[in-house]
C-alpha cells in the first residue's frame, strides 16, 4: 500500500530535483528525506531517482508516477475535505421517506428551508405507507420516516411533527351543509378509506372514530393511498376522514367541513433509527421542530 506521506515527499523532490531544496520546502532535515526515499523506494520496488550524477533525475518510473502523484494527493486531498463536511453536516446526502398526508402542512416548508440552508446536501424524497417506512427504517434504506401517527418499534426513535384536528373531505354536493357537520349525520354516507393494505392503518382509525361518535359506515369504498381517496371524494363517490392540514389545499369537487363529535385527531411524527448518529438526520429534526413550533 503506498504511504500518501512518502508520496508527498518524492514529489517535493521530484519537483525541486534536489534533496536541499526539497528538506526546505518539507521542514525537514535532508539525512531524514533521503532516508524516507529510500524507504519509498524499497516499498513499491523501483527506483525513482537515478542518484549516479552530480544533480538527481527521475527515472522512468519516477517520471510516471511524478505524473500521477499530484492527480493522487490532490484526490486525497478533496476526499479528506468532502469527509469532513459530511462528518461536519454541512454535504452528503439525506433520505427521507412520508406518507402522503405529510404533503400538506408544514412539512413542504420545511424541506424547502432546509434545502436552501443546505444546497450540499442531497435530499432523496419517496413517498411510502407506515409499513413500507418501518421497513425501510429498519433496513437502512431512509435515514427519516414521517409518520402518521408514528412507528413503533424498538430500534426507533420518534418525534411529534405536529398534532391537528381530524376534519371532513366532502364531494360539492354537501355545500350546503356548514361547519361544524355532526358526524353522526353521515352514518348513510359511503365513506372512503386508506389505505387499502395493509392493515390495521389509517383507515382502522377512521372506523374506530365512526364508533365512538355511534355508528359504523354501512358503506365503506377501500382506496390504495390518500391521493386516489381525494380523487374518489372529487368525483361524489363519498367522504373521507382527514387531517386539518389537507383542508387548507383547494381541490375541484372537493370541501371541507370541521365536524362535531368525538375527534381524537391526529399527530404526523419524525422517525429515525437509535443508531443513527448523522448530524444530517438532527440538523432536520431541528428545524423541523423549530418550524412546527411557530406554525402551532
Amino acid at each position: 500500500m503506498m504511504d500518501f506521506k512518502r508520496l508527498s515527499y518524492f514529489l517535493a523532490v521530484a519537483e525541486e530535483l534536489h534533496f536541499g531544496r526539497a528538506s526546505a520546502r518539507l521542514g525537514i532535515a535532508q539525512p531524514p528525506l533521503s532516508r524516507q526515499i529510500a524507504q519509498f523506494e524499497k516499498e513499491i520496488g523501483a527506483t525513482l531517482f537515478d542518484r549516479s550524477r552530480s544533480q538527481i533525475r527521475l527515472t522512468q518510473a519516477g517520471e510516471l508516477l511524478l505524473e500521477r502523484a499530484r492527480e493522487i494527493l490532490e484526490r486525497v486531498d478533496q476526499t479528506e475535505r468532502e469527509v469532513m463536511r459530511i462528518g461536519q453536516g454541512v454535504a452528503g446526502r439525506l433520505r427521507i421517506a412520508f406518507v402522503g398526508t405529510a404533503t400538506f402542512g408544514v412539512l413542504p416548508n420545511v424541506i424547502k428551508t432546509f434545502r436552501a440552508a443546505h444546497p450540499d446536501i442531497e435530499l432523496a424524497l419517496s413517498a411510502m405507507n407506515n409499513a413500507e417506512l418501518k421497513r425501510a427504517l429498519i433496513q437502512r434504506e431512509i435515514d427519516i420516516a414521517v409518520a402518521r401517527p408514528s412507528i413503533e418499534d424498538i430500534e426507533l426513535k420518534s418525534q411529534t411533527l405536529i398534532e391537528e384536528p381530524l376534519a371532513l373531505a366532502m364531494p360539492d354536493s354537501y355545500a350546503g351543509m356548514q361547519s361544524p357537520v355532526k358526524l353522526s349525520d353521515l352514518k348513510d354516507a359511503t365513506f372512503v378509506l386508506f389505505p387499502r393494505r395493509p392493515r390495521p392503518s389509517y383507515a382502522d382509525d377512521v372506523l374506530d372514530i365512526c364508533k365512538r361518535n355511534g355508528f359504523v359506515p354501512s358503506s365503506q369504498l377501500m382506496a390504495q393511498d390518500f391521493l386516489t381517496a381525494i380523487s374518489l371524494v372529487s368525483v361524489g363517490a363519498g367522504v373521507c376522514v382527514v387531517p386539518q392540514s389537507v383542508a387548507h389545499n383547494e381541490r375541484p369537487g372537493v370541501i371541507y367541513r370541521d365536524f362535531d363529535g368525538e375527534n381524537p385527531g391526529t399527530k404526523l411524527s419524525l422517525n429515525y433509527r437509535r443508531d443513527n448518529r448523522s448530524p444530517h438526520v438532527f440538523g432536520f429534526l431541528a428545524l423541523a421542530g423549530k418550524m412546527a413550533h411557530l406554525v402551532g
